[in-house]
């Protein structure tokens, strides 16, 4: 749909960023909302997701376009009785009353979002991102993103320090996301999830004890071996899941929450 760009629309050749938005003329609006209309013909779910994550402004003439383009699509959808999800971009200029944020540039925004009356999901990338790298073993496939152990993602917790108790019942739940741009097969993807998924659930339902939860792992095991389940061993990766023709783009955690800091600059104050 070349007519909805902003601008001229290349070819895209690898994965990443595009710098190409919509324009927001009446077209790009409509069609929109007919995407809108389809997902809540064919969906019963009160939250309909609409994205809002590293949209670059470069082709509008300024970034409040952005708040102004969620305001109209939440207004579309309250009319059918439904709410905006987004992602926690959707906080900078004013999210819409009512529109559920899903927190993941690392652990702020879910506070940010908590103190503005916004019931939030916590899914902070250093904590909750499956496509990071699970150790710092050369052997870890494309390794990515900061390293995200089992029992790190087990110490997970998805309500802040320092909420109110009105504030901390904003918090809905955690959100585990598993990004598979760089995993080549659905066995690649079992390697970067299983087992830290069930770390995961442990750590959002709790109460828990990484010890209690490290003997009783075991069995668990056996049962992803009898379902053909690739995860990954507890004693580092095999000579196969490796993959030494894609390097990936290793963080460290400071380097990484420094971006994260310049990345969530805009957020409100939430105070």
């Amino acid at each position: 749909y070349p007519s909805l760009g902003a601008g001229p629309q290349p070819t895209r050749t690898s994965w990443g960023i595009s710098s190409h938005v919509l324009n927001l003329g009446e077209e790009s609006m409509n069609f929109c909302r007919a995407v809108l209309d389809h997902l809540c013909d064919v969906f019963p779910s009160e939250l309909i997701g609409i994205g809002g994550d590293e949209c670059p402004t470069d082709e509008w003439d300024g970034a409040d376009r952005q708040p102004w383009f969620t305001a109209r699509m939440a207004d579309h959808l309250a009319a059918r009785g439904r709410r905006i999800y987004g992602w926690d971009e959707i906080l900078e200029g004013g999210a819409p009353a009512g529109a559920v944020v899903a927190a993941w540039r690392g652990p702020e925004p879910t506070t940010v979002a908590a103190r503005l009356g916004h019931p939030v999901v916590s899914c902070p990338d250093i904590g909750a991102y499956l496509d990071y790298r699970q150790s710092d073993d050369p052997g870890e496939p494309t390794p990515v993103g900061t390293r995200l152990t089992l029992a790190d993602v087990y110490d997970f917790d998805p309500v802040p320090e320092g909420l109110s108790d009105a504030e901390r019942e904003l918090v809905l739940g955690g959100q585990v996301n598993v990004w598979t741009e760089h995993m080549d097969s659905a066995r690649a993807v079992d390697y970067m999830t299983y087992p830290r998924i069930s770390a995961f659930a442990e750590a959002v339902w709790g109460p828990r004890s990484y010890g209690e939860f490290e003997r009783r792992l075991p069995d668990h095991l056996a049962r992803l071996d009898a379902l053909g389940v690739n995860y990954r061993p507890m004693s580092g990766p095999r000579p196969w899941d490796a993959r030494p023709d894609a390097p990936g783009n290793p963080r460290s955690l400071p380097d990484r929450l420094a971006e994260l800091r310049e990345m969530t600059r805009r957020l409100p104050s939430g105070g």
